[in-house]
């Protein structure tokens, strides 16, 4: 089994999902005492939630490369960013820090693109929501048509990751909130919702909602598995495929 590079603290509360799926997953394929092959660094995401408001992502880029080189120094055989916003980065980081970046919208394409769906509605932070490295790659590689929250809503979702997913608070009102704009964007024609932050899948899940659900955190750890045993398809990759 390959050893898998963990780059979490963004925030821990997904990157404990992260290293719970992966080492479940684990031991349901090899059964026993197995688990994981792993290495995490794990970030002061105060300090990351920091560098993005001021919108340093060049510094923030000199971070990652540092980390993933310090992983595969380890022994790290490729790297897992344990958030999606911060994907914003990895192609900088993959090609800088000379190591393998197992791409959560590659891995979350595949899933959507399985399920036979054309249209899709991303769920995440503003930075995710609003830039193009995330819906581009879905719609250049998957021919999927992406749709995001208007303007009010994504203030309010992405609000709610930080000042309370990211801190353990989940709030019964502010899922009813989410319901409402998973709502609106069904109504738009969205055929599946992508949880496109590592901890919306703390408030949301496939039961809350009557179309398919992606929850990325699962979806990315499952990815990582599959990779740590060889047989995961070169799909899921920084550099076109």
């Amino acid at each position: 089994m390959k050893t898998i590079g963990l780059i979490g603290g963004m925030s821990w509360e997904s990157s404990v999902e992260y290293y719970r799926i992966i080492n479940q997953l684990t031991r349901k394929r090899f059964g026993g005492l197995h688990s994981a092959k792993c290495i995490m660094h794990s970030y002061d995401f105060d300090q990351i939630a920091s560098a993005q408001r001021e919108d340093d992502w060049d510094g923030l880029t000199d971070r990652l490369v540092d980390t993933a080189r310090k992983l595969k120094v380890s022994g790290a055989d490729f790297v897992v960013i344990c958030t999606n916003t911060m994907h914003k980065l990895a192609d900088d980081v993959q090609s800088r820090a000379d190591i393998h970046v197992l791409h959560i919208a590659d891995a979350t394409g595949q899933k959507v693109k399985e399920k036979g769906l054309k249209k899709v509605a991303l769920l995440g932070t503003r930075y995710t929501m609003e830039a193009d490295f995330y819906r581009q790659r879905l719609t250049e590689r998957y021919g999927l048509e992406v749709i995001i929250p208007d303007k009010n809503e994504r203030e309010f979702v992405h609000s709610v990751i930080f000042d309370e997913l990211c801190q353990g608070v989940m709030k019964p009102s502010s899922k009813e909130k989410f319901m409402t704009i998973i709502d609106n964007l069904v109504s738009q024609g969205a055929e599946g919702i992508i949880l496109g932050c590592t901890e919306i899948p703390l408030l949301i899940s496939q039961e809350d909602v009557d179309v398919p659900v992606f929850d990325t955190t699962q979806i990315h750890a499952e990815a990582a598995i599959e990779m740590a045993i060889d047989k995961r398809s070169s799909t899921f990759c920084v550099d076109p495929c």
